[in-house]
């Protein structure tokens, strides 16, 4: 049996993907800050599922949760990290602008690393991140969230470079979703996708060890149009 390990599997992108994940023979660490949600879904399937009620921004104990899994299951083959935060913040309010950063930059390079290390360690592995269509350009509404899914695109580059050479066998996946119909959704959208159908994609991705995807698939022409637009342009649509 496979073991996957999904940071933010309460709600979202992360819960849905771990009921993929146990419908196709892993067994899943779920993590997350609540734990009421955590045990709805464990009742689920109690043998398929471990619950780990954790704080990403609560960097030492996301340290301990690495050595404690590493004692209890012996094997990751999958490492998810699906937490994120984020606002829109036109009047660059500090304290939302921190909290995004603690989560989607700090927390993220935190277990970015400790993954990679596992891997490392372990002689293999695969780590995905969910990062976003918004890590391609900056945005005036929700600076710190456009910036720390840019970090996270670069990091998760930095990691696929890095396994290139390491002697592990080292899998790095950039999931970039565009608009999804979850609580991540912000500011006016279009082309919101249903869950399910994100999720599924999600997955297909995964197990076919895709480098870098745009979920849906047709973000790949707004990922192509953001990259050449001039920002003398995009500032007025943002």
């Amino acid at each position: 049996m496979k073991n996957a390990l999904i940071f933010g599997a309460s709600s979202g992108i992360g819960k849905e993907l771990a009921k993929l994940l146990v419908a196709d023979g892993y067994r899943v660490v779920i993590t997350g800050r609540r734990a009421q949600l955590l045990q709805e879904i464990h009742k689920t399937n109690p043998d398929k599922y471990l619950v780990k009620v954790h704080d990403v921004t609560d960097l030492e104990s996301t340290s301990l949760l690495f050595d404690e899994l590493a004692c209890e299951l012996k094997q990751l083959d999958l490492i998810v990290y699906s937490s994120g935060v984020g606002f829109i913040n036109d009047t660059l309010n500090w304290e939302q602008e921190h909290v995004t950063i603690q989560t989607n930059v700090v927390a993220a390079a935190k277990v970015y690393g400790l993954a990679f290390h596992f891997f490392e360690k372990q002689g293999y592995g695969h780590l995905v991140g969910i990062s976003s269509v918004a890590s391609l350009r900056g945005n005036k509404a929700a600076p710190a969230y456009f910036a720390s899914k840019a970090f996270q695109a670069n990091y998760l580059e930095s990691l696929w470079m890095k396994g290139k050479s390491s002697k592990a066998s080292i899998t790095i996946t950039d999931i970039r979703p565009g608009f999804i119909d979850t609580a991540m959704a912000l500011g006016i959208t279009f082309w919101k996708a249903p869950l399910a159908k994100s999720t599924k994609q999600i997955y297909r991705a995964i197990k076919r060890k895709k480098r870098r995807v745009y979920i849906t698939k047709r973000w790949n022409l707004i990922g192509f149009v953001l990259k050449i637009i001039p920002s003398s342009i995009l500032y007025r649509f943002t």
